[in-house]
């Protein structure tokens, strides 16, 4: 084991940001990010990534292989909703299953935004298709979820309207503005995006931290209505994420 690796990451600004909010839970502190600072935020965070992915493809040449990786971002992000759906729905109710199957098939961008951030420190360039990739996951992931609780929820007076939800997973505002900030770096010059560089790279990292922060001082509030559940919630967010990263780093193999 890469013990230097292990302690690089674990020392990481971001992550210990994280722990930081959680701590502060626990010490019954007052700290806290504004709601409107923290959509902010989060909304930054998603304007970043998805300009500077649409920078980077306007610089490559699409290919047949990136078109079959788009293909298989969407069927990935539609087979793994229903497995981990009827595995959850053994513990869980339809909606919390729904909710979180819906989360495991598309690619959280905080996720996303941490790995890309990740990579760059490691000097490794992320293609910029798949941030497009990323954003082709959104959609079909969150219809799924919504098709399933749809499909398995008994109780008649809360039945989801399947066009109501399609149309929301498409028009939401996360989804949207990835998308959008996808094609606007798409279609910018090299020197029409040098001119907001500074608000898109140098303080990505700051915010990244702080967006963190908030994302632990949200969770620390929620362990205790996770631990409720007993260990089958924390052994399966340990074990399927591993299950489904080596699954797809195999399949991905044949793709490419």
């Amino acid at each position: 084991m890469n013990y230097n690796l292990l302690i690089e990451n674990l020392t990481n600004p971001a992550l210990l940001f994280f722990v930081l909010g959680i701590i502060a839970v626990y010490l019954k502190s007052d700290l806290e990010i504004p709601p409107n600072s923290s959509k902010f935020i989060s909304l930054y965070l998603l304007f970043a990534i998805g300009f500077k992915g649409g920078q980077e493809l306007s610089h490559e040449k699409f290919s047949i292989e990136i078109g079959w990786l788009m293909v298989f971002g969407i069927f990935i992000s539609l087979i793994i909703p229903v497995y981990t759906f009827l595995i959850l729905r053994k513990k869980l109710g339809v909606y919390d299953a729904g909710a979180v199957a819906a989360a495991y098939g598309s690619v959280s961008a905080v996720t996303f935004v941490t790995a890309t951030s990740y990579l760059e420190s490691q000097q490794l360039n992320l293609h910029g298709h798949m941030v497009a990739i990323m954003a082709l996951m959104e959609s079909p992931a969150i219809i799924m979820g919504l098709l399933l609780i749809s499909v398995f929820n008994k109780e008649e007076g809360e039945k989801i309207k399947k066009r109501t939800a399609i149309k929301h997973s498409f028009t939401n505002g996360s989804v949207l503005l990835i998308i959008g900030s996808l094609i606007i770096g798409f279609l910018a010059s090299d020197k029409q995006a040098e001119g907001i560089k500074p608000f898109t790279n140098d303080l990505f990292k700051g915010f990244l931290a702080i967006f963190l922060l908030d994302m632990g001082i949200t969770s620390g509030r929620k362990l205790k209505a996770f631990f409720s559940f007993g260990w089958f919630p924390i052994l399966f967010a340990i074990i399927i994420p591993l299950i489904n990263g080596c699954a797809v780093a195999w399949l991905s193999q044949i793709v490419t």
